[in-house]
């Protein structure tokens, strides 16, 4: 059972919620122990999953990713895409773009994704693709400079998906972690901006460690 979901549901909620959800075999559970073994931030498993249900019902066929690490999220929003669709996902560190590649390869989705090597905020300016989807889960401090610079990107209609906006329920009490004292109140402020964009309509989900979902109003 996570400790951040049970700080959100009764205790008894969050287990059943744990126990219902399918657990990931073959690559995807072997991609969760190496998370887990390196220390290694992935979405958790919830999300992964409704990032995938998400791609498949608003058909994405282009996705931008800002923060790759080993490319499990990658893998779920893969597989949503139909053959000729593609992913552009944003990672800075060599030795995450070289382990996620060899998952990429192993899974058949290799193919599917293209990976821009560098700092999310000197790479989105560059880009020009139109986007179906975009999910950030990078560096806390910088999302609100990430969502200005992948709205005009995102198709009207399109989604945003934002992971880890209630950053251990920090955002909404305490900040027990004094070296996550920027990174909470930077979430604090995205989350105001996030909800009352006036090209968004938005909500901060309860799944995984807060999730924030959007779409493209105008």
């Amino acid at each position: 059972m996570k400790a951040r979901l049970d700080a959100i549901i009764r205790p008894e909620q969050a287990e059943y919620l744990e126990r219902l959800l399918p657990a990931n075999t073959g690559l995807l559970e072997e991609m969760e122990a190496y998370a887990a073994e390196h220390r290694v931030p992935v979405a958790d498993r919830e999300v992964a999953r409704f990032l995938e249900i998400t791609a498949r019902a608003v058909g994405a066929r282009r996705v931008l990713e800002i923060g790759m690490a080993i490319g499990y999220s990658v893998i779920h929003l893969a597989r949503a895409l139909p053959e000729d669709g593609l992913i552009v996902t944003i990672e800075p560190d060599d030795s995450m773009i070289e382990r996620s590649e060899d998952f990429l390869r192993r899974a058949g989705l290799r193919e599917r994704v293209r990976i821009e090597r560098g700092a999310a905020l000197d790479v989105l300016p560059r880009l020009t693709e139109t986007f179906d989807l975009v999910f950030l889960d990078a560096l806390k401090e910088e999302y609100s400079e990430y969502l200005e610079l992948s709205l005009p990107l995102l198709r009207t209609g399109g989604v945003v998906v934002a992971d880890n906006l209630l950053w251990g329920g920090q955002v909404a009490g305490e900040i027990r972690a004094p070296e996550q004292t920027a990174s909470t109140q930077a979430l604090r402020e995205f989350n105001q901006r996030f909800i009352h964009h006036p090209q968004l309509l938005a909500e901060v989900l309860p799944v995984g460690d807060g999730l924030g979902y959007a779409v493209k109003t105008a």
